[in-house]
């Protein structure tokens, strides 16, 4: 089924604006690009294993994990030596999927542009859970990525400020910078942090728990958080 089809809205909240684009690739190109991946791979709804696993859900996975699919030795190893699937590895791998493990049995040589990287990475995010909302599928917003005001992002965080502050967020989002189901909030750049949290508390991206969490601070509050977070030793 072709993503134009079944995610339309998804692929424009992704991508509203061209600078978006350029950063995190044209999904609709991607599934182009896709093409090369379909006689091993498959995506999307009653998407199975074939002779690669199903990419769905591959944002965050750890490598070499997914259920009843038997992968190579050397994959298997690097999941279990901390390897996940982020924008950033997934591109190493598709650029050259031996350099990254070895003894892989995947036999494809890999992509050389960048581009086409990119385009399918895009492509892929939209299969992954949440794949509109930060942080649940990896980062989506850049500073465009907003209407916000001007004065909100200048504001200057108080790190101690939000250390106190930070206690509610750690009972979900661990301090040492641990993903463990919870996405890793840690060393988050400042403006990221804060276009997410008013994202949440303007209802504009869809998380119950984090609406109503961000729903509870004000500006300062926000800066005075993504501040602590930015700068937390792991």
């Amino acid at each position: 089924m072709r993503l134009t089809k079944i995610l339309p809205a998804l692929a424009l909240s992704l991508f509203c604006t061209v600078a978006a684009a350029d950063d995190f690739g044209d999904p609709v190109a991607g599934e182009a690009v896709f093409k090369k991946c379909k006689s091993c791979h498959m995506v999307g709804e009653g998407a199975k294993h074939r002779i690669g696993p199903h990419l769905n859900g591959i944002f965050g996975r750890q490598a070499g994990t997914h259920e009843n699919f038997r992968y190579s030795k050397a994959l298997a190893r690097a999941g279990t030596g901390g390897l996940e699937w982020h924008a950033d590895t997934l591109d190493a791998f598709l650029e050259k999927p031996r350099a990254l493990a070895s003894g892989t049995r995947m036999s494809f040589s890999g992509l050389r542009k960048p581009e086409d990287r990119l385009n399918l990475i895009a492509y892929l995010r939209a299969f992954s859970d949440d794949p509109a909302n930060i942080p649940e599928a990896d980062p989506t917003a850049t500073p465009t990525d907003h209407d916000l005001d001007p004065a909100i992002l200048s504001l200057k965080g108080d790190p101690e400020y939000g250390e106190y502050l930070s206690s509610e967020c750690t009972t979900c989002h661990q301090a040492d910078g641990a993903d463990d189901g919870i996405p890793s909030i840690v060393l988050w750049p400042e403006e990221d942090f804060v276009v997410a949290m008013h994202a949440y508390k303007n209802k504009k991206r869809a998380h119950p728990v984090m609406q109503m969490m961000a729903g509870r601070l004000n500006a300062e509050e926000i800066a005075a958080l993504a501040a602590y977070f930015a700068a937390l030793e792991q």
